[in-house]
C-alpha cells in the first residue's frame, strides 16, 4: 500500500501508521514520527492520536511513550480504559506501563517492509 504525500496530511499520516500496528504490539509517538519523516514531531503525533477515538479503527492504545508509559490513557473515557485493551491483546501492564516494553515495541521503520509514503 503506498499513499502519495500530496494527498495525505499529517494526522492521516499518523493514522495510516498506528493501523498497521499488531495485536499485541505498541510503538512511540516517536517512532511514528521518524517514520513519516518528521523525527522531532513526537508531540504532533500525540496531538494526533487525541483526536483518534473519532475512528474505531484506529488502535490508539497501542502507541505509547518512548519508556512504555500509558501517558494518553487520559483519552480513553477512563483512567483504566486503555490498560484494560492492552492486556486484552496479552499486553502486560503494572503502574500504567509496560512489562516488556522492548519485547513489544514495534519499530515501523523496521517493521514495514515498504515505505509508504
Amino acid at each position: 500500500m503506498n499513499y502519495s504525500d500530496q494527498t495525505l496530511g499529517f494526522f492521516d499520516k499518523v493514522y495510516v501508521v498506528v493501523r498497521q500496528i499488531p495485536e499485541g504490539r505498541v510503538t512511540t509517538y516517536g517512532a511514528i514520527a521518524r517514520y513519516i519523516g518528521s523525527g522531532g514531531s513526537s508531540r504532533m503525533v500525540g496531538w494526533a492520536m487525541n483526536g483518534a477515538h473519532r475512528y474505531p479503527d484506529i488502535p490508539a492504545q497501542r502507541v505509547v511513550n518512548r519508556v512504555g508509559l500509558l501517558t494518553g490513557k487520559m483519552h480513553f473515557g477512563s483512567s483504566n480504559a486503555m490498560q484494560q485493551m492492552l492486556e486484552a491483546e496479552g499486553v502486560l501492564i503494572e503502574n500504567d506501563k509496560l512489562v516488556a516494553f522492548k519485547e513489544k515495541f514495534w519499530d515501523p521503520s523496521v517493521e514495514l517492509e515498504d515505505f509508504i509514503f
